[in-house]
């Protein structure tokens, strides 16, 4: 993936991190764009689920090392490694949110950011 001087820093470590999604097979992939939001923590949030632990935790190595490549940035901050239910991997400007199916259901992060700009990507 060749950085576009156009996208912004925040951009690119989201499109990183999606791909590190899809290199893994993760479900569902959104990125909510929270710019435009006064109360937002960061520039963007990127969700997506798989169905089991394992993979929950490959898809949270998988951006890691992504971003990593590209950048030689870690995470400021990750939770969630343990039980590999939700594992969060805080970059500053992009917030990577990694759940086991059911988790994603029951906590619906996206509905809690309804008016964020909503964009889908194919799992690969």
């Amino acid at each position: 993936m060749v950085k576009n001087k156009a996208l912004s820093e925040s951009a690119y470590l989201s499109e990183l991190a999606i791909h590190g999604i899809q290199e893994k097979k993760g479900n569902d992939i959104v990125r909510l764009d929270l710019r435009n939001i006064k109360s937002s923590v960061s520039d963007y949030f990127v969700i997506c689920h798989a169905d089991s632990s394992t993979q929950v935790k490959a898809i949270a190595n998988s951006i890691e090392d992504e971003i990593f490549k590209a950048t030689q940035q870690e995470p400021w901050r990750k939770e969630g490694l343990e039980h590999a239910e939700w594992i969060l991997l805080d970059y500053i400007d992009v917030v990577v949110h990694i759940f086991k199916t059911d988790k994603r259901e029951f906590y619906g992060v996206e509905d809690l950011w309804g008016d964020a700009e909503i964009k889908y990507y194919k799992s690969a």
